[in-house]
Parts: C-alpha cells; sequence; structure tokens
C-alpha cells in the first residue's frame, strides 16, 4: 500500500492505493474522520487498509476544519470548551454538536469536491476516477450526507451514528444506495434522531444496522459489513 500526503489549498490530506497500480478507473473511497480525530487517526488508517488491501480500491482522507494539522479559528475553541464544560455537568451536547458541526460541513462539502476534482486531472493513464464512495461515521456523516447529495459523483456511502432534524433537508437529496450504522445506547446522539434521519434519506435502497452499545462501540461486524456494500456497489478492483 502507498500512502501519500498532500496539501490542496491549504486542506491537508493523504492518498493511498496499491503499491504500484495506476490510480485511474480504481474505485475510490472517500473517508470522513469523527469529531476530534483526524486524516491519519487510528480509525481512518483501519478503513484505509480495508479498502486498499482487501479490495484493491484507493482512498483519501482529509483534515476536517479545526481538525489534526489544520489551525483551530475561535469559534473552535469555544466550541471545545463549551461542550467540555456541558458533559462535566452531564447536560445533553447533541443540539450544541449539530449548530457547530454543520457549519463546518459548510466548509468541508467544497473542499472534497476539489479533492475529486485534483484527483481526476492527477490520473496517470488519462482514464479518470473509477467509481467513488464515502464511508464516514459521526462527523463523518455531518459533511458526507450533504457531499453525497451535491456530488454527482458518489456512487454508494456508508453513514450513522449521527441524526438532527438540520440534517434533513440535505438526507432527503441522497439518492445513493446508503448503509446507515446506529448505536441504540448512544449518549450523543439520540436514538429518535438517528431514526428520523434514516427515514429521511431518499435512498430507494437504504439499510439501518442497529447494534447496543455506545457512540465509540460499533463492533467490528460491522465495518465488515461495510466493505462488502462498498465491494458490492463500486465493484471489484482489477
Amino acid at each position: 500500500m502507498t500512502q501519500r500526503r498532500f496539501i490542496l489549498d491549504g486542506v491537508p490530506g493523504v492518498l493511498w492505493q496499491p503499491d504500484g497500480l495506476p490510480l485511474g478507473g480504481r474505485p475510490l473511497v472517500l473517508l470522513g474522520h469523527g469529531g476530534g480525530q483526524h486524516k491519519l487517526g487510528p480509525g481512518s488508517v483501519d478503513r484505509a487498509r480495508r479498502c486498499v488491501r482487501r479490495l484493491g480500491f484507493a482512498a483519501v482522507a482529509l483534515d476536517a476544519p479545526g481538525h489534526g494539522e489544520r489551525p483551530r479559528s475561535a469559534q473552535d475553541e469555544r466550541f471545545a470548551t463549551e461542550i467540555g464544560e456541558l458533559i462535566a455537568a452531564g447536560r445533553p451536547v447533541s443540539a450544541w454538536v449539530a449548530r457547530h458541526t454543520a457549519a463546518l460541513a459548510e466548509r468541508a462539502v467544497p473542499e472534497w469536491v476539489a479533492v475529486l476534482d485534483a484527483l481526476d486531472a492527477l490520473d496517470e493513464r488519462a482514464e479518470g476516477l473509477g467509481p467513488v464512495g464515502f464511508w464516514g461515521l459521526s462527523l463523518g456523516s455531518v459533511v458526507g450526507i450533504p457531499l453525497a447529495a451535491a456530488e454527482p459523483r458518489v456512487a454508494a456511502a456508508v453513514f450513522g451514528l449521527t441524526g438532527h432534524a438540520s440534517q434533513t433537508e440535505a438526507a432527503g437529496r441522497v439518492g445513493v444506495p446508503v448503509e446507515f450504522l446506529l448505536q441504540w445506547d448512544d449518549a450523543l446522539v439520540p436514538r429518535e434522531g438517528a431514526l428520523a434521519l434514516f427515514g429521511a434519506l431518499g435512498s430507494r435502497e437504504k439499510t439501518l444496522h442497529a447494534n447496543p452499545g455506545g457512540h465509540l462501540e460499533v463492533p467490528e461486524l460491522e465495518l465488515e459489513s461495510s466493505e462488502r456494500f462498498l465491494a458490492r456497489h463500486l465493484g471489484r478492483a482489477e
């Protein structure tokens, strides 16, 4: 597996692909990381390995605004402080998280589109990108849902661990196949909100996978299921 770090218009990212094999025509998975994580966090790297080594795909991840190598704005710092205070006081945080991450997604979606454009232009064989999928939970889904709604190159998506009324409109414009993960005992995402968001998705093909446990307790079997889902909808690599 080859790993190449890059910076595009000030946004740090990383591209993984099978060693010695071209990018052109190969299925590509966009990896959205969770809140407080970054492009080279354990979750992103694990998903990249699954995509490249098991499926023969390419994968790319970006640092979301205010994450990883990107500077934090005053708003980012204020949000982190407020969330810490709410959690310490045992108060609900879902509404606060939804407001902040919705603003973050508005900045992140055009960045992902720019990366797809750049990868198209860099294709060694001038063949263009292969089928594109999205894989991201929590903050990754907050970004991925409006991206899938706006970007026709996204052909399938794995979402989950999110659910707020502010995402409903974008969800209704998503038409690609979706696998949606829900943790039944999630303290950060109310169950009712996650179920409502799944219902709002405009996809004709969508599947809900619910498991007991908290926000960070997604079972290994669901990661394996997501692999199979992406392989089914993006096709096998050469």
